[in-house]
């Protein structure tokens, strides 16, 4: 295999686009601590944030998003992509990149143009249903496709040909050890070490229909014993109002950067149906109710779909999650340590821990076939 002395990597946006990335960048680092690694963003993408933070050289394309219908942002859009193209080639030249890797995102599309034309070898990693519209656009030209899940090359016509990888996680939560960690974990947060433990979260900006559905079943909750761990979301103005005197711990906190120490404490996950978010609870094998988001074109149910098929889940539609529910069919799930044990079983069957290190083979491979 080819040695990569040099990527790039593009995606931006979304934790959904910079996560994956992240992991991928890690990875190549672990392997070669003297790879160069140049990271594509926008100055509104949560990149900004996260790609310094971990200590990677982050990169700012004046890239804008593609209009989904005609109108007169169309009219703009060639000359701001030809800015952005000319850019992020720019970049590429300087660092004498060996190879692109795009994980989807606006920032994404000058990044496929000037790796067409540059005549880089390009890797689009993908583990949404639909594709977005960036990785779209990049599949016009010639690439090495990665596909996240198992189940897409099956269900998505313009990811049949892509090799399955996985996706690229956190080392924390790819190598995460539950049962060796539960205790530390769970002192972290000061609850009970002992008690059943669920674990509550709706993605980084949280999600009110879930958030209220838990406040409001919290007396129920830890009457029947259970503790909860609640992740309100960052940037949720709703009030969330969680009685006292409650019969157990109940935790919340605005975000949790550690996510593995929220795994690690949990029984059972209450969360959304975001493509990252379903990759890391199967990977560590935790059982998981999911609510997905009722809109769009319903990605979020494509998403968990196959793990509750699996067994490793349940889902709870947006409309019905309430109080009454989560007493009702929610906390007998975690009364029931036999069939939790089950559902994780499952989970971590489907699940898959050593995307990061998939995607580097088929990176290499792709720089490789290009000599």
């Amino acid at each position: 295999m080819s040695r990569l002395g040099s990527v790039v990597l593009a995606g931006g946006g979304t934790g959904g686009h910079v996560y994956p990335l992240l992991a991928f960048a890690d990875c190549l680092r672990r392997h070669d601590p003297d790879v160069t690694i140049t990271c594509l963003g926008t100055t509104k993408g949560l990149e900004n944030d996260l790609v310094p933070a971990a200590g990677y050289d982050l990169r700012i394309v004046p890239a804008h998003q593609l209009p989904r219908k005609p109108n007169i942002d169309l009219l703009k859009t060639l000359p701001r992509m030809a800015r952005a193209t000319k850019v992020t080639r720019g970049v590429m030249d300087e660092v004498e990149a060996d190879a692109v890797v795009g994980f989807g995102g606006y920032v994404s599309v000058p990044a496929y143009l000037a790796a067409w034309r540059r005549k880089t070898p390009m890797v689009i990693f993908e583990f949404n249903d639909p594709v977005g519209v960036a990785n779209r656009l990049g599949m016009r030209f010639d690439h090495t496709l990665a596909v996240g899940f198992p189940h897409l090359p099956q269900q998505v016509p313009a990811l049949k040909d892509g090799t399955v990888t996985g996706v690229p996680l956190r080392t924390a939560i790819s190598h995460l050890d539950r049962d060796a960690r539960r205790a530390e974990a769970r002192a972290h947060f000061g609850l009970d070490p002992d008690r059943p433990t669920l674990f509550v979260f709706g993605a980084s900006q949280g999600a009110n229909s879930i958030n209220q559905a838990v406040a409001g079943a919290a007396k129920a909750l830890t009457n029947a014993g259970t503790q909860v761990l609640h992740v309100i979301g960052a940037r949720r103005d709703e009030p969330v109002e969680i009685p006292g005197d409650l019969a157990a711990p109940y935790v919340t906190m605005p975000f949790l950067r550690e996510m593995e120490l929220g795994y690690a404490a949990a029984d059972l996950v209450l969360c959304r149906g975001g493509a990252m978010t379903c990759a890391e609870v199967a990977a560590v094998g935790l059982p998981a109710v999911y609510v997905p988001l009722p809109w769009g074109n319903r990605e979020q149910y494509k998403n968990a779909g196959p793990v509750v098929a699996a067994g490793g889940g349940l889902f709870c539609d947006d409309a019905d999650i309430s109080p009454q529910w989560i007493e009702r069919e929610l906390i007998p799930v975690l009364q029931d340590k036999p069939r939790l044990a089950d559902m994780g079983a499952c989970a971590a069957a489907f699940g898959r821990r050593d995307g990061d290190e998939a995607l580097r083979r088929l990176t290499l491979e792709a720089v490789g076939a290009s000599e």
